[in-house]
């Protein structure tokens, strides 16, 4: 593989990285100009080892070489991340017995001969030796292609979010428009419903009705069985703007909220940064909050409060019969991960690299990690006293403990896990993600792993299309009796047999 080297967009999201907890980061002191250098630096050379607190270690590596300016310039190895001969910005400066780089929050020591030191925000331990050489990626394994689709139908616009099952019929909107109303058996449709306008959102089916959001600002209510419209709520957000992932901007926005039914009453977020309780019969606003910014993931109930994140960084815990807020908790980062109640803590990540576990009663952190400066878009899920859950740029599904964070097991799926994965009691199900051209290998598939080891069990592979930026899946996985239902962005809904 070549080496790969920074650009300006993905810079910037590893720099929102270490901007996560912005109060744990080195200030940068002034220095005199760097000087061409004639004998070499002691932390010039290459260094690999191992950086993490006890519950999620990894392998990590650096190349410190001077440019032609007298710079030491720094160049990150972290195969977690997918990072082979990383530019990182700015350069290394000496601060007494250390080396900072203030760009990336990382410091070195020279100790006996090694580097000892700290990485990024949460200053997470490292201690590296030196090295004659450092890794490069290796290729995808020749692995089982597992029994592939049973079942396809085209939709005609590209679908980003889950489906809702119910009685054997799969509901999923597009972003050509149409809401659909798919049978689970054999990928027939049963309905359809014209919206007009993308929807990015996971619906919501009920005994009699389906709610779902649309890019045309209103929130719907239809008949379940026929598909007719029962009421319309205006959320207000149609001139919120939406972009959707691109190669070198960073601040993509695929997601809508789905709509939540409690005691009656639907609770949702809006593009505008509105936060909406509405009759569930009626369609009758109850009560409107309003944070600062878009939000585009779901709500949970939390006791006598719903729980959401928004784009502007926090976390919001309001009470549901009034609309008041009772707490709010800053992640450093726009909340693009919906939470989840896990083992009584609230769980979710975001895009700034952070996941963490918060106390429902408080909002207090009562665990925080590093994802090692990937995104985390994927929502989390409890299986069996542990939490699944899937990255951007970091590839990999982890399997961590509740408790603590403490990482079980992590597995390379070769593509970007934006999703919530589906969990059953053997298999992790996760559709992945890619684009070409990108910085680092990412590749369209859908996953099946053993729940226990995160062994992949099949991997069946998307096809790339040629003249497209993006492809492979973006929406979660879901459960219908027999069958995984899983929307791609290429339009097609696909019928997996679940084993």
């Amino acid at each position: 593989m070549p080496t790969i080297t920074s650009s300006p967009g993905r810079t910037g999201l590893v720099l929102a990285a270490a901007a996560v907890l912005s109060c744990c980061a080195l200030a940068r002191a002034d220095a005199a100009p760097p000087q061409p250098a004639t004998d070499p630096d002691p932390i010039e050379g290459k260094w690999y080892g191992m950086a993490g607190f006890p519950q999620d270690r990894i392998e990590l590596g650096f190349e410190v070489k001077r440019n032609d300016q007298g710079e030491l310039k720094v160049y990150l190895y972290e195969p977690v991340l997918n990072f082979y001969g990383l530019e990182l910005p700015g350069a290394l400066e000496r601060k007494g017995d250390d080396y900072v780089l203030s760009s990336y929050v990382t410091s070195f020591r020279l100790v006996d001969g090694r580097i000892e030191g700290t990485y990024m925000p949460l200053h997470d331990p490292m201690s590296l030796r030196r090295t004659d050489s450092l890794p490069s990626e290796v290729p995808v394994p020749d692995l089982p292609r597992g029994p592939g689709p049973r079942w396809q139908v085209k939709l005609g616009g590209q679908i980003w979010a889950a489906a809702a099952v119910r009685d054997s019929v799969a509901y999923v909107g597009t972003t050509g428009g149409v809401f659909n109303a798919v049978s689970v058996k054999d990928g027939s449709f049963v309905w359809t419903f014209n919206a007009g306008r993308p929807m990015h959102g996971e619906p919501l089916a009920t005994d009699d009705a389906v709610f779902f959001v649309c890019d045309n600002g209103f929130l719907y209510k239809l008949d379940r069985a026929t598909g007719k419209e029962i009421w319309r709520y205006d959320l207000g957000d149609a001139r919120a703007p939406r972009i959707l992932p691109h190669q070198i901007v960073y601040d993509y926005d695929f997601k809508s909220p789905r709509p939540l039914l409690a005691d009656g009453v639907i609770y949702v977020g809006s593009g505008d940064g509105g936060f909406h309780a509405v009759d569930a019969g009626t369609g009758q606003r109850l009560w409107r909050f309003e944070a600062a910014d878009r939000i585009r993931t779901d709500a949970i109930v939390s006791g006598a409060q719903v729980v959401f994140g928004s784009f502007d960084h926090f976390v919001y815990a309001v009470d549901r019969k009034t609309g008041q807020q009772v707490w709010k908790a800053d992640t450093y980062a726009e909340v693009d991960g919906s939470p989840a109640l896990i083992d009584g803590k609230i769980v979710l990540g975001n895009h700034g690299s952070l996941v963490e576990a918060l106390d429902p009663a408080t909002g207090k952190p009562v665990w925080r990690r590093i994802w090692w400066g990937s995104a985390v878009e994927s929502t989390p899920v409890a299986y069996g006293g542990r939490i699944y859950i899937g990255a951007s740029d970091l590839r990999r599904i982890t399997c961590l403990e509740p408790k603590d964070g403490r990482v079980v097991w992590r597995t390379d799926v070769y593509g970007w896990a934006w999703a919530r994965p589906l969990v059953t009691g053997k298999i992790v199900y996760i559709g992945t993600g890619g684009s070409e051209p990108y910085q680092m290998r990412h590749l369209p598939a859908m996953t099946a792993l053993d729940r226990t080891t995160g062994r992949i069990l099949w991997r069946w592979p998307m096809p790339v299309l040629p003249g497209v930026l993006y492809y492979g899946f973006a929406a979660p996985p879901v459960l219908a009796g027999s069958t995984v239902v899983i929307g791609g962005m290429d339009g097609t809904l696909y019928g997996f047999p679940a084993e």
